[in-house]
């Protein structure tokens, strides 16, 4: 896992060949991008805009995926995201192929704060549970870009 804000994006753009293209993207986002998927490269990097209310974290999974990097970044409005190294989670539901997505869950021990302009990057080996409220439920924009890896 990578946490830091897009003014430090060039420390980790050689750290997976998408990753640069999809930090090309965000730098260029314009804010009143409607939800949706977004094509960026093909089915190797594209992005998904999300609006959302953060939800307690009693009430969130973790997640983890096989094919695809996340680059998380905040737009708007600010999440509590949850980190743990997937040999510290149990499988919740099985790995969906077509979602690439598996369910996870266990302790709650690593916690950043996303504020805008903030990113969070999880690799295939993070487990990592988004959308948390930090203090309160708030609306919140932010962009997914999946990576495969």
């Amino acid at each position: 896992m990578i946490y830091d804000h897009i003014e430090h994006q060039l420390k980790y753009r050689a750290c997976h060949p998408g990753i640069g293209t999809a930090f090309d993207y965000l730098l260029k986002f314009d804010p009143a991008t409607p939800d949706g998927k977004y094509m960026i490269d093909g089915d190797r990097v594209f992005a998904n805009v999300q609006s959302y209310t953060t939800s307690p974290t009693e009430t969130r999974k973790y997640e983890a995926h096989k094919k695809y990097i996340d680059l998380q970044y905040i737009v708007s409005g600010e999440e509590r995201m949850y980190h743990s190294p997937l040999s510290l989670l149990a499988v919740k539901e099985l790995y969906n192929e077509t979602k690439d997505v598996e369910k996870l869950t266990g302790p709650d021990d690593q916690a950043v704060i996303v504020r805008a302009g903030d990113f969070a990057i999880f690799f295939t080996h993070d487990g990592h549970k988004p959308n948390c409220s930090n203090g309160r439920d708030q609306a919140v924009k932010k962009v997914v870009v999946k990576i495969r890896a």
